[in-house]
């Protein structure tokens, strides 16, 4: 059997995969679809970029078909379908998609993280999966022909209700266990936060996200979280992409948008609220983020919005 022809019966193969994931999720639309089964999100269609610029929750996306960017911090995740991509922990971050070949929508699964899932397929790893192959900024990689064919098998369930409560959990476990054998897999365990630096991190993070309105003492958090701060920075920097200053800020003009655009708040009204003591530094750091100001951004989300 020649090498082209395994090329080309693989790519067959995944193609038939990719058809048959297409018609399991037909009933999808713009904003992330709940299933029935437990984890699992699609997305489908025309996503309006200011959904996309939200706080990303532990996740493993996976673009079916169009491509998606996301910004954190400075990495770009360019994640061009098949491919997938490890969110550990909760992060603020900008996104955009982009439709499939022919005109047809763009289409992304996600699988929520579940720590107890995860946790108990690494105990059951021998030691020598547990690679650390660290590339520090966030990326997307190639799907396989095995992972594909673990999803194919978990949407399979939503013709057959009856099965979920028992199959469901091999099947979110074989595709955890795909990732963790992958070139994300180094990613995938930070989301345990149990070993390592991670677990204060996570607390860090779980901290800032609830004092985002409040002055951050980094010396404090960093001795909160057992380490120096310079330890602290490069460990949170390392699993959340930004820095401890850099992730409250993104926290707060996300919360300001929506109080802005959704909420009816006057913009320096929204700027206080969300612990600036500045609206011009608000207007600064706004613009820079979200590419506009905030006034005009309004005007077009409302637009987009009334339109939906």
């Amino acid at each position: 059997m020649s090498q082209n022809y395994c090329i080309e019966l693989n790519l067959r193969t995944m193609n038939n995969s990719i058809r048959e994931i297409e018609g399991l999720t037909l009933s999808a639309h713009t904003r992330p679809t709940e299933t029935l089964l437990p984890g699992v999100l699609i997305i489908k269609g025309e996503v309006p970029q200011h959904q996309l610029a939200a706080i990303y929750e532990p996740v493993i996306g996976f673009t079916i078909r169009g491509r998606k960017t996301i910004s954190i911090g400075e990495d770009v995740i360019h994640a061009k379908a098949p491919s997938y991509y490890v969110i550990p922990t909760d992060i603020p971050a900008k996104g955009l998609v982009h439709q499939g070949k022919n005109g047809l929508p763009y289409l992304s699964l996600g699988l929520r993280i579940n720590q107890n899932s995860l946790l108990s397929l690494l105990r059951d790893l021998p030691v020598d999966h547990h690679r650390d192959n660290v590339a520090p900024e966030f990326s997307a990689c190639a799907a396989s022909q095995e992972l594909l064919e673990a999803w194919v098998r978990m949407l399979r369930l939503l013709k057959t209700p009856r099965d979920i409560p028992a199959l469901a959990p091999v099947y979110e476990r074989e595709i955890l266990y795909r990732v963790l054998i992958g070139p994300q897999g180094w990613r995938l365990r930070q989301a345990c936060f149990v070993s390592g630096r991670s677990p204060g991190v996570h607390r860090a993070v779980q901290w800032i996200r609830s004092n985002f309105t409040k002055a951050i003492d980094v010396g404090l958090v960093a001795a909160k979280s057992g380490m120096g701060v310079t330890t602290f920075h490069r460990h949170f920097k390392q699993i959340t992409g930004l820095s401890p200053i850099q992730f409250q800020k993104q926290l707060r003009l996300l919360e300001a948008r929506r109080l802005v655009a959704f909420e009816g708040f006057a913009v320096a009204n929204a700027a206080y609220e969300v612990g600036y003591e500045s609206p011009s530094q608000f207007n600064r750091e706004y613009s820079r983020f979200f590419g506009t100001t905030p006034a005009r951004d309004t005007a077009k989300l409302r637009e987009i919005e009334s339109t939906r």
